[in-house]
This record gives structure tokens, sequence and C-alpha cells, in this order.
């Protein structure tokens, strides 16, 4: 990567994003280089996690090293301690910082005050570990970016956000289906469109679900209600009624389209129940891929 730090899809080229998913796949059936070894890492977890937390745990152990877990009790960024005193206090005793946050812009102050590298675990800006899983998860299922066209439904967040800035870099097709109010926005729509003219591929929006799945070979969906939208959690239930993912509306899609959704997921809001036990589903697979995008990632980062 071009960067020290790993803050967001935004800031990789295509090329870099496509080497990624290589390297990750490579991760995944292969050894995996001991680019940790000898290095701890600071966890800063502003929100809790099961998936990021442990993948990031687990994987930082697979490449040698060893990690430090810091929740918003323990540090207060931003309210107890200025992020720039974190970060240059973080930065006498270790070798690299993952931080899940609620403001993108206190990434962006560790990655000015910390020397080594910083990456993005979820803010609210983006989640681009999750985009190369993603990415990872699609390829191993469907093959070549170029003839592929992945369907969002539901809201325009971090992950969409992510995800579209991905799949428009690899030359996947996205279309995007959610009410007016929750697009995504309009410098991310920006971005990912201009990325998808370069590379031929295709961004739509349409407030269909039933249109935007039509042609999908893969169907996205995530929760209603990210955490930090909690008081607004009656009001985007109403917005998304008809926008839950379920046997019929997958049946829409391509044959043989699969269905996925970064977890987690809230049964009877953005999905039915049994959508994740569905045979279409393929969110365990992706869920696991965190693991190795993250991987590939640190390896990159660290080393050299």
């Amino acid at each position: 990567m071009r960067g020290k730090d790993f803050l967001a899809i935004g800031d990789l080229e295509s090329e870099e994003i496509g080497m990624l998913v290589e390297r990750a796949a490579a991760l995944k059936h292969g050894e995996r280089p001991q680019v940790l070894a000898g290095k701890v890492l600071a966890l800063i977890f502003e929100k809790p996690s099961l998936r990021t937390r442990v993948s990031f745990e687990v994987g930082i152990r697979q490449l040698g090293g060893q990690c430090v877990y810091l929740s918003k009790d323990d540090i207060g960024l931003g309210t107890r301690e200025p992020a720039e005193d974190v970060a240059r206090v973080l930065d006498r005793w270790v070798d690299g910082i993952v931080a899940r946050v609620f403001s993108h812009r206190s990434l962006e102050i560790l990655a000015e005050r910390f020397r080594a590298p910083v990456i993005n675990a979820l803010s609210d800006l983006e989640h681009p570990c999750q985009a190369v899983g993603d990415l990872l998860t699609i390829s191993e299922h469907k093959g070549a970016f170029d003839d592929v066209r992945v369907a969002w439904v539901g809201d325009g967040n971090n992950v969409s956000g992510s995800l579209a800035l991905a799949c428009a870099s690899v030359g996947a097709g996205f279309v995007m289906a959610t009410p007016e109010g929750y697009r995504l926005p309009s410098p991310v729509w920006d971005e990912a469109s201009r990325r998808a003219a370069r590379n031929e591929s295709v961004m739509e929006w349409t407030a269909s679900p039933s249109e935007a799945v039509q042609g999908a070979d893969v169907v996205y969906t995530d929760t209603w209600v990210s955490m930090g939208d909690e008081a607004e959690a009656d009001e985007r239930k109403a917005a998304f009624a008809e926008y839950q993912v379920n046997a019929a509306l997958m049946d829409k899609a391509k044959a043989g389209a699969v269905f996925m959704h970064d977890m987690p997921a809230y049964r009877g809001n953005e999905i039915s129940e049994g959508m994740i036990d569905d045979a279409r589903s393929v969110v365990f697979d992706q869920a696991e891929n965190r693991l190795h995008g993250q991987n590939a990632v640190m390896v990159d980062l660290f080393g050299g």
C-alpha cells in the first residue's frame, strides 16, 4: 500500500485492492509469514465486537505477534484523554494500532500522531477490512469480478460505502436499493462512480429492492440500525420495512446467486427467519474471510 496506514478503501488504488484480495486468498491456503514476530499491537475498541476483535486477535497471533485490548472505558478516546495524547503515549510502547471507533476523525488523528501503522477496524465512514474479506468471499463463489453484479439492499452506511468503492475498484457491478433519505453520502458515491467508469463497471441506485436484485449474483444486506443510530431505531425500521431480504426476494436474483450479511443479523428486520441458514447463504464463509483479509492487510503494512 502507498501509505503506512489502512484507514479507508478510498485511500487505495484499484490495483492495490486487487492485490490485497489475492494475498488474502494465498494466506488462507498457504503459510503465514511471521511479519509480526516480536511486535505488539494495541486494539482500541470504542464499540463492542465479536468478529472484528476475535479475528484480529487470532490473526495477530498467527502472524507471530501479540496484542493488548483497550476498551472505551480503558481509554475514553477524545473524552477522558485527547486522541493525540493516546497516540503519542502508545507510540512509545506498541508497534501498531487497530482501532474500532465512532468517528473517522479519531483514526486520522491517531495516524497523524502515531509513527507505526494504524488500521481501521470500523469507523462511521468506512469498514475497509470488511470489504477486503467480502471481495475474497465473492471471488471464491463467483470468480472474476468483472462478471459479477452485487446488489445491496438496505442502509447507505459505512459497510455499503466500503463495499461500493471496493466493487467499483475491481470492476464488479454494484446496484444499491435504499430509501431516498438513506443513500450513500455524495462524496462516497461520486468516488465509487468514478472508479466504476474507469473499470467499465456499473454503479446504480434504485428505491426498489426487487429491481436491484434482478440479475444479481450477490445479494447483500446489513442492519437497519447501526451502533450510534439507536435513537432513530423506530424511524429507521419504518423506513426500511419494505427492504427485508427473504427467500422471495432472493428468488428474483440470478440463478445461483448468493446471500451475504456482515453480521450481527437481526431476524425479522433486515432478514427473514431462516435466511442465514438458507442454502444460498455464505455469511459464515464471509465471517471467516475477515481473518484472511485482515491478515493480508497486516502482511502488507508490516511485511515491507
